[in-house]
């Protein structure tokens, strides 16, 4: 077993918007350097999911802040984007895009986030950590050894998500897409607690125009100080 520390744990923070790539890039980067992955977003949708399940209103801080401490998380790696909860896969239930919105509402929730903070530190095990996210790098790992933040053009994110959707045969209008991208980015740029940015010491990285594995090559340099 590792001697290290879990602060001495070396972690890779990415943040940035929906639709920028991190969850993709996350999970190879996590499967090349062999390390754990969190993938914040969907303790926020599985969170959302389960109060939905159980009846409880998004905005009621208390009870659903309450659910937080008996989410049992597993994700998948690589080109592996499953999500476990009590042994129950839920990925095709928090990729919906209700699932987003509902997510973007109890991540708004300072309680709802301080109930969070400590699973996802929780995440932090050797050999090292790959966080995803909208603060990891700002709120819930500042010590990461390295900070990147992925950005993409509004049009260029919502264009991913409609050829997503469309490829698992879902209906869906662009234009409906690139309006709750840009109300999600409004209101989780403007939450009082954890806005959406860049860490001061962040590499910013825009993908619009570059592949995933353009993406992934970039990261990978900056973490073994090949760039």
């Amino acid at each position: 077993m590792s001697s290290l520390k879990r602060d001495d744990v070396p972690v890779l923070a990415i943040d940035g918007p929906g639709g920028a790539g991190k969850g993709t890039v996350s999970r190879l980067l996590a499967a090349a350097l062999g390390w754990h992955y969190l993938d914040s977003g969907a303790l926020y949708r599985i969170l959302a999911l389960a109060a939905s399940r159980r009846d409880i209103e998004l905005e009621d801080e208390v009870r659903v802040a309450a659910l937080a401490p008996d989410l049992n998380i597993r994700f998948g790696t690589g080109h592996d984007d499953s999500v476990w909860l009590d042994g129950e896969e839920v990925s095709a239930h928090i990729r919906h895009e209700d699932a987003g919105t509902m997510a973007s509402v109890v991540a708004a929730l300072p309680a709802v986030r301080q109930a969070l903070l400590w699973r996802q530190r929780a995440f932090r095990q050797p050999p090292g950590l790959v966080a995803d996210g909208r603060d990891m790098g700002t709120v819930v790992f500042t010590d990461a050894a390295q900070k990147v933040f992925l950005t993409a053009s509004a049009e260029e994110r919502a264009d991913r998500r409609y050829k997503q959707l469309i490829a698992k045969g879902i209906d869906v209008n662009i234009g409906d897409l690139l309006a709750d991208i840009n109300a999600r980015d409004a209101r989780d740029s403007n939450r009082a607690v954890a806005p959406l940015r860049p860490a001061d010491d962040a590499t910013v990285i825009d993908t619009t125009r570059l592949s995933i594995a353009q993406v992934v090559s970039q990261v990978l340099a900056l973490v073994t100080g090949e760039n």
